[in-house]
């Protein structure tokens, strides 16, 4: 048995997440399908984690197994792509791994980033794939909410009701905000996310840059431990997972 690590770029919109649910399009699906077809082999495709419905990624990470040693990579990624470009799906790379790698749990981090767009115009050439807001965010008190947020901490405040993780704790090693031109952009970096945690922190992030909660505030929801209290989770076209540290 042969096991190939693949980097995957895909948008989101049109697909109800990554992970194969029994209703839905899905990118797991819609690999496996073109994978399996090319090397007239069943595959099945293990993922370093699900993305949400409408949620993009640039580096999304996964691993397959086959029986036959792939010769040539480049004519293969070639051919998947023909097909897979068709619905805004890419494979950047495919690797020869250890049969002992796994991408998800041999992956040491996990870089998400979210896109805001902020100014007065909605966006056209960027549509679904950020999130629009009109008025002026202020940056400076969101890299000092951002500063409460990193370090372990019982993360509950942020985690969806369906979350099926086992425990609330998380430990946030950066985050990084920065604004270029119009587009405003957040990267949160740690070794594993609950479930809407990102879209979550960012939700509350932004009501702070709008000026609608102060710190003070802001720290006191995110201690209370409590869903509730959290802001709306930001829209999943904005959030993208970026890459996969092995």
């Amino acid at each position: 048995m042969h096991r190939y690590h693949i980097i995957i770029e895909y948008v989101g919109t049109n697909f109800n997440g990554f992970q194969i649910q029994r209703k839905g399009k899905t990118v797991q699906k819609f690999i496996q399908s073109i994978i399996s077809k090319i090397l007239k082999e069943k595959v099945t495709i293990v993922a370093s984690g699900r993305t949400d419905s409408g949620v993009h990624a640039t580096g999304q990470s996964a691993h397959f197994d086959i029986t036959k040693r792939i010769n040539n990579i480049n004519k293969l990624i070639q051919s998947l792509n023909f097909f897979l470009n068709k619905k805004l799906v890419s494979i950047k790379e495919i690797k020869k791994k250890n049969i002992n790698f796994h991408s998800r749990y041999s992956a040491k981090e996990r870089i998400y980033k979210y896109l805001i767009l902020n100014r007065l115009a909605p966006p056209s050439i960027d549509l679904n794939r950020v999130l629009h807001i009109r008025k002026k965010l202020d940056l400076n008190i969101m890299k000092k909410g951002a500063n409460k947020l990193l370090g372990t901490h019982d993360f509950s405040t942020f985690r969806a009701s369906n979350c099926y993780s086992t425990s609330p704790i998380r430990t946030l090693k950066k985050i990084i905000i920065t604004k270029r031109d119009e587009t405003v952009m957040i990267k949160f970096r740690s070794k594993s996310f609950l479930r809407n945690q990102v879209r979550s922190m960012v939700g509350c992030l932004i009501l702070l840059g709008q000026k609608k909660w102060n710190l003070k505030k802001f720290q006191k929801i995110f201690k209370s431990k409590k869903r509730k209290l959290c802001a709306p989770p930001a829209s999943s076209q904005g959030l993208y997972l970026d890459r996969v540290i092995y």
